[in-house]
């Protein structure tokens, strides 16, 4: 048997679609366009790469793109002003402060002052309480587009055994929150759990988000589960060539062998990040602007 691909790059190419109609119906109905603000401090390279690939996107999907670059060596008092300006700003609907910040300012400082309606990566302590009880908030990017590649690829996820691998605040403790909602058995695994092989064995549903090279091994894999790998690692350059491979948490061709579907990496979870952020940031929209919005539209 030979794993199904999650083609994550195709279901976000159609996601964006759809957040390219609904921001366009939005603009008829608010008469503004949604506006995503991005705050970048310092010169970080794969930091900028980001920013840059946000921005297109945003434009792409119809919506208003606002880029604040500050110097690296920018106080926290004006990185939070520049914060408290952007939640007053009527057409800013989603804030993103690109992470990680340089290391004399308080990251949990400046992601407690956005708004947490405007806070559309979820990452303020107000939405992770909102996740936590089931009230309407943001969600981290990255689990929610793996949510939606899971109940793209297995419909109904009620009763499934899932395990999560990693509980960073960002990935591991929200994943695993959005699988409880949808009424799956949860584990939370790391690198501190005993027997973490028999442990994934039993899940139906293995998200693996470590941040450790082809860690998880085809033969942890239960037959025929599903496997989302968040991983994205750069292996160094094999002798003779000059760029080293990427891969993720999960041994790729190993699992192929055994699971019923598996995220490549690159190709997987990667495209639904931005993707997801567009739809967060419509969906501000709607809410600051008092617009009505389909229940499961995006």
């Amino acid at each position: 048997m030979t794993a199904s691909i999650i083609d994550g790059k195709a279901f976000a190419a159609g996601l964006r679609a759809r957040i390219a109609d609904h921001a366009a119906a939005f603009e008829q109905a608010a008469g503004r366009k949604a506006g995503l603000a991005v705050v970048l401090v310092g010169e970080d390279p794969a930091s900028q790469v980001y920013v840059r690939s946000k921005g297109k996107a945003t434009l792409e999907c119809g919506m208003n793109s606002f880029e604040h670059k500050l110097p690296a060596d920018a106080d926290e008092a004006t990185l939070l002003a520049l914060v408290e300006q952007l939640n007053a700003d009527p057409a800013v609907d989603g804030i993103l402060v690109q992470l990680p910040l340089p290391a004399h300012l308080d990251e949990q400082k400046v992601i407690a002052t956005i708004n947490p309606d405007k806070d559309v990566d979820g990452f303020h302590v107000t939405n992770a309480g909102r996740l936590a009880v089931g009230l309407p908030g943001f969600v981290p990017c990255t689990p929610l587009g793996c949510l939606m590649l899971l109940k793209d690829q297995l419909g109904n996820l009620s009763g499934l055994d899932a395990v999560v691998i990693g509980r960073s605040n960002i990935v591991g403790k929200p994943m695993a929150q959005l699988l409880l909602a949808e009424s799956c058995t949860v584990t939370i695994a790391h690198s501190r759990t005993k027997n973490l092989e028999d442990v994934v064995r039993r899940a139906d549903i293995v998200v693996a988000a470590v941040g450790r090279p082809e860690m998880v091994k085809g033969s942890w894999i239960k037959p025929g589960a599903t496997v989302i790998d968040v991983g994205i690692n750069r292996l160094p350059p094999a002798e003779g060539e000059s760029k080293g491979r990427l891969v993720g948490d999960v041994d790729y061709a190993q699992t192929l062998e055994v699971a019923g579907a598996v995220t490549p990496v690159p190709g997987g979870v990667g495209p639904m990040t931005i993707a997801v952020l567009l739809r967060n940031a419509l969906v501000a929209a709607h809410r600051n602007a008092g617009v009505a919005l389909a229940d499961g539209a995006l």
